[in-house]
């Protein structure tokens, strides 16, 4: 099994107006954790829970470097989900790259913060929170 190093990978996310933009350039990290709920059916009698699955949920926590363009690629999708002109982001994730036959994830996603850090020491930077909003597609590019 080839292991991948994260450098290679991309991230593309909705402008405000719907066409999918790489801020790749931007980004030095992207976390996707993905979890399933479990519905406890313990009944009496039983010594140990018993569970069964629930509904999938996700987010995106993204950062990396700030710059002016990218401000404003996430204050124009947060002003557009806010006024309701916008329900949803689609976005693209390629944890490996955007080789051919790698793994990439898709999906649709509510932009639920957006935060700058100036520390007086080092370069400015950002987060970010998607909430995946419906299923996530695995394929590839």
């Amino acid at each position: 099994m080839p292991f991948r190093h994260g450098k290679s990978a991309v991230f593309k996310l909705d402008n405000s107006a719907g066409t999918l933009v790489d801020l790749s350039g931007y980004l030095n990290e992207v976390g996707f954790p993905v979890s399933v709920e479990t519905g406890e059916t313990t009944v009496f009698g039983k010594t140990a829970k018993t569970y069964i699955v629930g509904l999938t949920d996700a987010t995106l926590s993204l950062s990396g470097n700030w710059d002016s363009t990218l401000d404003a690629h996430f204050a124009a999708v947060i002003a557009a989900q806010a006024a309701g002109t916008v329900a949803t982001v689609s976005f693209e994730y390629g944890p490996e790259g955007s080789t051919a036959s790698r793994i990439k994830y898709t999906g649709e996603g509510i932009v639920t913060s957006f935060e700058v850090s100036s520390p007086v020491g080092d370069v400015v930077t950002f987060s970010a929170e998607v909430q995946v909003s419906d299923s996530i597609t695995r394929t590839t590019w």
